[in-house]
């Protein structure tokens, strides 16, 4: 085993407080939280049963990602007609520019905070 990978290999959580596995390397059975969101399920309360662990050379800190147990997984909850209302008014507000009160039909940047129209308008004068 290349000295990068025996640095994250602790399957007991000895050095690091839980169980630790190379990148890539993880038992069957664990998962991330995006790896569960595709598989219909979500942690559920659950504590983080074991983590997988890659160094960055270029930074020297490592990268870590959290694993859940998947079969102690919850399925996702689903959307609720008051949370779609909830999401498209919040998506509404974003494509709303707060100068001319248009709906541009993009998100307007943050950079900017206004839409290109009135940006183009602002560089003109």
């Amino acid at each position: 085993m290349p000295t990068a990978y025996a640095k994250c290999f602790d399957p007991n959580g000895v050095r690091f407080g839980i169980p630790t596995f190379p990148w890539r390397m993880a038992p069957d059975g664990f998962a991330t939280r995006r790896q569960l969101r595709t598989k219909g399920l979500r942690p559920g309360g659950q504590p983080i049963a074991a983590q997988v662990m890659r160094i960055n050379r270029k930074a020297g800190s490592p990268r870590i990602a959290f694993l859940y147990r998947e079969d102690l997984a919850l399925p996702v909850r689903p959307m609720t007609s008051r949370k779609w209302g909830a999401l498209a008014l919040a998506m509404l507000a974003r494509r709303t520019c707060p100068r001319c009160r248009l709906d541009v039909g993009y998100c307007i940047p943050t950079s900017h905070g206004i839409c290109g129209l009135c940006l183009a308008a602002e560089e003109a004068v």
